[in-house]
């Protein structure tokens, strides 16, 4: 398994670990087999341990709270080019009005008012080249 050689009092040792189970280690010490018991100190761990305070919580902590957004803003879904404005600001619309058609991956989409409102702003004008998530129009 492992070879040593030691030097105890002038004597020269070459040992030779044989097989190692449990705590018995068979060895050879020029030529010579002996059993021997290895005696193991437990050691403790010297990591320190973490102590954190408890983390404090308000009691409202639980509840979602919701903020009433007075601008709803449509998004580009996919980038893509403006092909047509149904709308301008100040138009009354309905949810599943359409707004805008615009081309992307080759194809035509309309986007179309996911709620009732007044139209605020536009923010995109046809021709125009628009990314993912940029904003098109406001509503009210």
């Amino acid at each position: 398994m492992k070879n040593f050689k030691f030097s105890i009092r002038g004597n020269k040792y070459d040992v030779e670990v044989k097989n190692l189970e449990d705590n018995i280690a068979e060895i050879e010490v020029n030529g010579t087999i002996y059993e021997v018991e290895l005696m193991r100190e437990v050691k403790e761990a010297k990591t320190p341990k973490l102590v954190r305070k408890p983390i404090a919580t308000p009691k409202d902590a639980h509840e979602i709270k919701k903020e009433e957004v007075a601008v709803y803003k449509v998004k580009a879904p996919l980038p893509g080019t403006i092909m047509q404005v149904f709308v301008k600001p100040g138009d009354q619309v309905k949810k599943g009005d359409r707004l805008i058609i615009y081309e992307a991956m080759k194809m035509e989409n309309n986007v179309m008012a996911e709620k009732d409102g007044t139209i605020k702003s536009i923010k995109v004008t046809t021709g125009d080249n628009v990314l993912q998530d940029d904003v098109l129009i406001e509503i009210e």
